[in-house]
């Protein structure tokens, strides 16, 4: 029989702006899908970058979202929106979310949530999400980085350097990683990778002396900017999808922009709309879901997994930003 769903939850929210002691449990109403929407009772939710952001007051929230964090998740489909016909009760998914996914249940557009990839567990798939939509809508949606050709990537043993390079290997791209100690070297090469460790090497010096690079995903900005730029063969791209090191970049050299004919975009998840969200999860479903499955596509590393209730540790844990792969959070596992 089918569990009926309480009138309550638990989830997580933040008093203040702050370090990870602002985050509390507390007790909410459990939400009723509007049309369009999925109600998925969470068997775990992925710690993302832009958490950390946003439980630290720097990162601009869309309007008309809920303040409650969480980005992805996996689950069962416990209730069903008006008009939704591709999901039924009981389906398990993964998701992402417009927020809220720090929570025992969460409201998920239908058009955002995918059915969980043969071969993966719920705690596998609900890592997904986040990761995947950033990275194939950046890289490899309108083929802006082909078989042939190679991509240099900040940040290589994040959730999204590691998407970004195992993507890159099931494409045959040519892929270099920056990351800061031996052990994480080790890993992206596991990937494919070229490993940079940028705190004994500077890698605009490696990645010139090997003839620059078409592409560059950047989770860093300023601080890597001018050296990203002379990274860059001609027709180069440059992909800006995080600050780490500066919004601001001082004494950039324009000039260079325009001798070497580059592209530099800059994007992020939540400012996208519903409608391009959709198609994203589309294309990842017609491209990127076999791969997975049959593995062609290498999964993700998960760093560890918490209890919900001890989210402050979570957060403790990303912020040192020593990590490999995911941090994870624990609901109901589903059940």
């Amino acid at each position: 029989m089918p569990q009926t769903t309480p009138h309550t939850m638990e989830q997580i929210n933040m008093r203040e702006a702050g370090a990870p002691d602002v985050l509390f449990i507390e007790q909410a109403t459990v939400p009723t899908p509007q049309a369009g929407e999925l109600l998925v009772k969470v068997a775990y939710a992925g710690g993302n970058r832009p958490d950390i952001m946003q439980r630290q007051g720097v990162y601009p929230m869309p309007k008309g979202v809920t303040p409650i964090m969480g980005l992805e998740l996996s689950g069962t489909v416990v209730a069903v929106g008006e008009g939704v016909s591709e999901f039924q009760l009981g389906d398990k998914v993964c998701a992402l979310t417009d927020g809220g996914a720090y929570a025992e249940y969460c409201l998920v557009p239908a058009s955002q949530a995918l059915p969980i990839p043969k071969n993966y567990s719920l705690l596998e798939a609900a890592a997904l999400p986040e990761t995947l939509f950033t990275v194939w809508v950046n890289l490899f949606m309108q083929q802006q980085v082909k078989a042939g050709e190679s991509l240099l990537v900040h940040g290589g043993t994040s959730g999204i350097g590691l998407t970004a390079l195992a993507i890159a290997q099931s494409l045959g791209i040519k892929t270099y990683a920056t990351v800061g100690n031996a052990e994480k070297c080790a890993v992206v090469e596991q990937y494919g990778a070229v490993a940079i460790n940028y705190k004994t090497q500077d890698f605009a010096e490696v990645i010139q002396s090997a003839g620059g690079i078409d592409a560059i995903l950047d989770v860093v900005g300023a601080s890597y900017f001018q050296r990203n730029l002379a990274c860059l063969k001609q027709n180069g791209r440059l992909f800006l999808i995080g600050f780490m090191g500066g919004a601001v970049a001082q004494d950039v050299d324009l000039l260079q922009i325009a001798l070497k004919l580059l592209h530099i975009t800059g994007s992020t998840m939540r400012s996208r709309t519903k409608a391009e969200k959709a198609e994203i999860a589309q294309s990842l479903k017609q491209n990127v879901w076999g791969k997975l499955e049959s593995e062609q596509i290498a999964k993700t590393i998960i760093h560890q997994v918490f209890d919900f209730k001890n989210v402050q540790q979570a957060h403790q844990e990303m912020d040192k930003g020593t990590h490999i792969g995911k941090v994870m959070l624990a609901f109901g596992k589903g059940e």
